[in-house]
Parts: structure tokens; sequence; C-alpha cells
């Protein structure tokens, strides 16, 4: 297919031709409207649009013009290969799979970390290299996790992150695998398939602009626009009004059972031996054992996931003069021992809904994504690998009970509380 638009000025008819020759060639592999990567020079890839989305990134932003090989948009991966690693075919001297052999792993278990299985090969690469010649304490992976820490904690710009990088980059001695730029730290870590979805929504709290309404600029319900209003009064085309970013429970429950100990943790419940009659675990409780009866096909697996939904309101400013309320959706999961079904790093972060004002009764409008995910895993998502068990499995969750305050509650289960 001809690339050759990626290089033209934005403005010309061969720009426009290619963007959409690039939009149908999307549509026709993936089979999607909804969910694209927008290959802008903003988005790099790391984010999933609609078309009408996209297209406008790839006239506001510009085309990502290092993306040469489409394999993000269903060009096939063997051609882009060859073109571009120039990598040999036998299979038996492939470059990873000294990986697979290591980890016990076969073809299947590079599915989740998206069309290139290099990138995992990569990960696992950069998990084991030191930071620098000599260097025992981190690797590149561990420093790279650290210092985006640092970023999200301190609210750094990417400017200022990549500005970082380069410094931490020439203090450190020669032959340091430091990135260099917030581009190159981006791609790996998206390669650890922490992605989030970015999804705009109705400042009334009407909708999100997803499914049927992915393409729409005003709000079908209260005709309010899409777009923020500048203070002259001037619609920021592209840029939106409000915003709920996602982040899917599904591909981090089966990270969990990659895990050979949180995979074993995950059935605790039903392994240990002392039940004394007290209640010294959520399996000890009626609603659990219910749950089984009700249920026996669901109960009789201990490895089926048991959840718990929590939600508040807080202020991320710190100040008491400001009125802003933002909204974290969390996941726990109960089949962990207790010791663990609380620590930060079990507490799923799903949705985390931006203010200013709280989305009250309507933050059900904000849960669809959630359901429709807990819902397919109600259903069963095959093709799990446990690692503890060293086979593979459909994955099943039911969410039991909601942890919030009275005035949440009454948001969650629309009951009357004042």
């Amino acid at each position: 297919m001809d690339k050759s638009w990626m290089h033209s000025d934005r403005r010309s008819k061969a720009y426009e031709l290619g963007v959409e020759a690039f939009l149908n060639f999307s549509v026709e592999n993936l089979l999607t409207t909804t969910h694209i990567r927008c290959p802008c020079v903003k988005c790099v890839n790391l984010k999933l649009f609609g078309v009408g989305i996209i297209r406008d990134h790839l006239y506001f932003n510009g085309v990502d013009q290092s993306y040469k090989n489409w394999t993000f948009h269903g060009e096939p991966w063997e051609a882009a290969t060859n073109a571009s690693r120039n990598v040999e075919e036998d299979d038996d001297h492939s470059r990873y799979s000294f990986v697979s052999e290591e980890i016990e792993m076969d073809d299947n278990d590079f599915g989740d970390f998206g069309s290139d299985p290099y990138e995992f090969a990569n990960v696992i690469g950069d998990g084991d290299q030191p930071l620098y010649p000599g260097c025992r304490k981190y690797t590149k992976l561990s420093a790279l996790v650290k210092l985006y820490n640092l970023k999200a904690k301190y609210g750094m710009t990417d400017v200022c992150f990549t500005e970082l990088l380069i410094l931490q980059g020439d203090l450190l001695p020669e032959g340091n695998t430091i990135p260099a730029s917030m581009y190159e730290a981006k791609k790996t870590l998206c390669a650890l398939g922490l992605s989030y979805e970015k999804m705009h929504a109705c400042p009334n709290d009407c909708i999100l602009y997803r499914k049927e309404y992915e393409d729409l600029t005003h709000c079908p319900n209260c005709g309010i626009s899409r777009w923020k209003e500048g203070k002259d009064s001037i619609l920021k085309e592209g840029v939106p009004a409000k915003v709920v970013w996602y982040f899917p429970p599904i591909p981090r429950f089966k990270r969990m059972f990659r895990s050979h100990e949180t995979a074993k943790s995950l059935t605790w419940h039903a392994a240990r031996k002392s039940i004394d009659g007290y209640m010294s675990h959520p399996a000890d409780s009626p609603s659990w054992k219910l749950l089984d009866d009700k249920w026996p096909e669901f109960g009789n697996e201990p490895i089926n996931l048991r959840l718990a939904l929590s939600s508040d309101g807080f202020n991320p400013h710190s100040s008491l003069s400001s009125r802003y309320s933002c909204w974290p959706v969390i996941l726990v999961t109960y089949n962990l021992p207790p010791w663990l079904c609380m620590k930060r790093k079990f507490m799923m972060l799903t949705l985390l809904i931006s203010g200013p004002k709280q989305p009250g009764n309507d933050i059900d409008v904000y849960l669809e994504p959630l359901i429709d995910d807990l819902k397919s895993l109600w259903d069963g998502i095959g093709g799990v690998y446990d690692a503890h068990n060293g086979e593979y499995f459909t994955l099943r969750a039911a969410l039991m009970w909601t942890i919030n305050d009275f005035p949440a509650y009454g948001n969650l289960s629309g009951c009357v509380v004042k």
C-alpha cells in the first residue's frame, strides 16, 4: 500500500486521500470503527479512538512518520519483520525462542502483548538488562518504572520528563540503557499491556461518546457540544469538555494468573485447612455461600473471581476552598488471603471520572464500559493461562459487594437515602 502520503503536506490532496485510505484499510482489517489505535504524533498508537477522532488527530497533529509498518492496523507482521528487522525464518534460531523456553510459555502466551511478539521478548530483556555495565541494583525496566512513577506523582510534563531522561543519561556511566526521550519510554512501558481508554463524556453526564455515539459532536439528549468552550466563548474543536479514563480489568486479571505466586493465592480461600466456624475470610460469609448454592457451576470452581466495587468522591487539589470532585472506581478481589486482598497492588483502579462536579445518580453512565466487561467475565473469558497449574482455563467473575459511604450507596444502588 502506498504510504508516501505520510510525508506530504497536511493541506494537500495527497494527504487527504492517504488518510482516508489508511482509515479504510484499518476498518477492513480490524473490523471495528470504535477501537482503533491512533497513529498521530501525540498518541503514537498508545490510545484507542473511533474513526472520526483519529481523522481529526491526523489533520491537527500529523501522522507519526516513524510508523512505517502498520502492524497495529492489520498489516501482516511477517512482512514487517522481514522488511525492518531482517530476521531469519528459522524458528529454531528465533530471537525470542530462549524466552519462551525459560519461562515455559508457548506461542499462545504472547497473544496478550499486542500483535508484535517481539514486544514481550524485549520487555523480558529489559527486565534482565543492567542499567549500566556493572550495575546490580537497577535494571533498565526497574529504573524506568521508578522514574515514570516520579513523573506521575509530581505532575511532570512530557517535555520535562524528556529533559530529565537526557540528564540522567549524561550523569550515568557510558553504556547506560536509559531511554533518551518520553516517546521511547512510552514504547517500552506500552509493551507491558498497561493500556487505558480515554473516553469523552457529555458535561451534563448524559452519555459517553462510545458505540453509537462515537462520532457525534453534540449530545443527543441535552444538545450541548462535545468540545470545550474557551474564555472567548469559542469552541476548541478536538478538546473534550469532559473526560473519563477507563482501565480495562480483563487484561490485568489475565496478568495476575500469569504470576505463579499470585495464581496460587487466588485459590487460597478453597485450599485453607483451618475452618473453625468463625468468619476469618469473606468465603465464610452467607453471601459467598448463597452464590455457590444458586450457581453451583460457578461456585464449584475456586479459581472463579469474587469481586467488590468501591467508589467515592475526593478533592485532588488538597484545598478546602475548592469544590472539585473526582470519582475513582476500584475493584477488590476477595479470592486473595486477608493479608493480600486490601494491599494497594491488588486494588484495581478501573475508572477515573473527572470533575468538577460529582456525577451523582448519573454515575451509571460512566459505569457502562465496566459493566460490559463484568458481563463478559460472568459469561467467561476463554484461553486464560494459569501459571500455578500450568494450563488454560475459562476465567469467570462475579461482582458480589459494593463498598461506599451512605450517600454514594444511594448513587450506586438507586436507593433513597435522604
